[in-house]
């Protein structure tokens, strides 16, 4: 009969089974046991082991801002709908190719002949792309040309905007986004009507009438004669109003009921022809400063030899990353993709532009053909890009000489200022991620993503990117937030494991970025 023993043999870094007997003698390696996951590891996985990413989606990354070593990863390589991400790869080749002190400017210029008030001849307006002229501008270029004396144009106003072309949509944008103010039309040559610099849209304002039943109030800011008011809206019990431009057109519904005593309701609404708006808001300009245009408004290109009579310049780029980046402004990025084609090929498109920023995102490490690139803004809803390459884009920014400002006007977490915190000022708050955590946010139906820096406990910087994709459930946020919470608790040094506290779900909307409503 056989006789066996079994010795355990341990040796340094490995374990072996000793089998003798009678019959032989075998040495068996035992299989190596995978080490156990560090705690950071363990607590992003449980994170994201959630049952709303349930047949969905995930790509993360969290990697050391200065030496870019990654420290954690789920599906890093996965290609996903990055929604308002992409304008991190927007916003820094546009700060690379046009630099931060670019500006656009917009011109008022004649071949006409002055005989005494009488200007005889047409007057062009020029524009360059810049998205924050206000009607005010448009007053103060009219103001000047009235202040050499001008009171008549026998002529015409010619909109120029021929500096982009005249594909006012971005590829691939849904048609039932059209009447939305994150969805407006790119021109040249437009108007943001307040100093969120929403170019190319209009405010309705909806007020009660004076009686209950009666008909409602409706106003524009600025007011201009580019759309046509449909007004079916009426003075009731409570604020229940739509404000809807009607597809291809530019009539603008407006339904419902206001709360008859109370404030009112504003509203933003896209403008079907932006260059048109913008033309016809600056010839009331000008009859308010007793200028006569007996033309009319038409469109036409500057001639060479035009003189510049008025002229306005925009802020620097450095300064409109604010209200670009903070409030995820659309208009700023597709203007900035035009304007990047216009810069380096001489054609203000889309086409043009992608392809500027395509040959500049390899600059940053990123390896441009696992990306697709349709639009600058990320509403299109085949952009494509993972979280490790967006990790790149980050870690490699920290090096340009504009990072430092471009970090700032990155969102920052529970900052309540509108213009500091911006889509994330109602996110993280009394957690060690406010104030902390400068970051882009990105939503469209079934994708949420969240990108950007945060310091950990030990004062490390890290680089993170968080992007979610194909979730039937609401916007999952609070999964973003509680990453970026953990990451700013991490530390290599404590001894104890440090977890994300339960963060619930903001009140924001689940299908576009919240500035898009007026939320945040």
């Amino acid at each position: 009969m056989a006789t066996w023993t079994r010795t355990l043999a341990v040796t340094a870094g490995a374990t072996a089974l000793v089998v003798t007997g009678n019959v032989a003698s075998h040495l068996l390696a035992a299989e190596p046991e995978a080490a156990p996951p560090d705690a950071l590891t363990a607590d992003l996985d449980a994170i994201l082991d959630d049952p709303r990413l349930d047949g969905g989606q995930a790509s993360v990354v969290v990697r050391d801002a200065a030496t870019g070593e990654t420290l954690y990863e789920h599906d890093a390589d996965e290609r996903l709908m990055p929604a308002s991400n992409e304008k991190l790869l927007t916003s820094a080749v546009a700060l690379d190719v046009l630099g931060p002190d670019h500006t656009f400017a917009t011109t008022v210029a004649t071949t006409g002949q002055r005989s005494g008030p009488i200007l005889r001849g047409d007057v062009y307006l020029r524009g360059t792309g810049d998205p924050t002229m206000l009607a005010s501008d448009y007053a103060t270029l009219a103001k000047e040309l009235a202040a050499d004396g001008v009171r008549v144009v026998s002529g015409r106003v010619l909109a120029d905007d021929t500096w982009f072309d005249d594909v006012r949509l971005g590829n691939d944008w849904a048609w039932d986004d059209e009447p939305y103010y994150y969805a407006a039309p790119v021109s040249a040559l437009t108007v943001a009507p307040d100093t969120d610099y929403d170019a190319g849209t209009v405010i309705v304002n909806v007020d009660p009438g004076a009686t209950a039943g009666a008909p409602a109030v409706v106003t524009l800011t600025p007011h201009t004669d580019a759309v046509t008011i449909v007004g079916e809206a009426t003075t009731g019990t409570a604020n229940d109003v739509s404000v809807e431009r009607e597809h291809g057109t530019d009539r603008i519904v407006v339904s419902g009921t206001v709360a008859a005593g109370g404030s009112g309701v504003s509203e933003w609404a896209s403008v079907a022809e932006p260059t048109d708006y913008a033309a016809d808001v600056f010839v009331k300009a000008l009859a308010a400063e007793g200028v006569r245009v007996t033309g009319g408004i038409g469109r036409g290109v500057t001639p060479s030899g035009a003189s510049v009579v008025a002229e306005h310049e925009s802020m620097p780029l450095s300064e409109l990353m604010v209200p670009f980046l903070k409030l995820s402004n659309n208009g700023h990025a597709e203007v900035l993709i035009k304007a990047m084609g216009r810069e380096v090929a001489g054609e203000g498109t889309w086409a043009a532009g992608l392809a500027v920023l395509r040959d500049r995102l390899a600059g940053f490490g990123v390896d441009t053909p696992t990306v697709a690139n349709r639009d600058g803004s990320g509403l299109s809803r085949r952009n494509l890009i993972p979280a490790a390459e967006l990790a790149d884009l980050l870690v490699a920014a920290q090096n340009r000489p504009w990072f430092d400002a471009w970090y700032e006007t990155l969102p920052i977490a529970g900052a309540s200022d509108r213009m500091v915190g911006g889509t994330l000022r109602s996110r993280m708050r009394d957690t060690p991620a406010a104030g902390n955590v400068h970051a882009k946010t990105g939503s469209l139906t079934g994708a949420s993503a969240l990108s950007g820096y945060v310091d950990d406990a030990d004062g490390r910087r890290l680089v993170f990117s968080i992007v979610l994709n194909d979730y039937l459930s609401g916007k999952p946020s609070d999964l973003e937030d509680r990453i970026a919470v953990r990451l700013a608790t991490h530390s290599e040094t404590a001894a104890a494991r440090m977890t994300s506290p339960d963060i619930p779900a903001a009140d924001l909307p689940d299908d576009v970025e919240c500035s898009w409503v007026k939320a945040c």
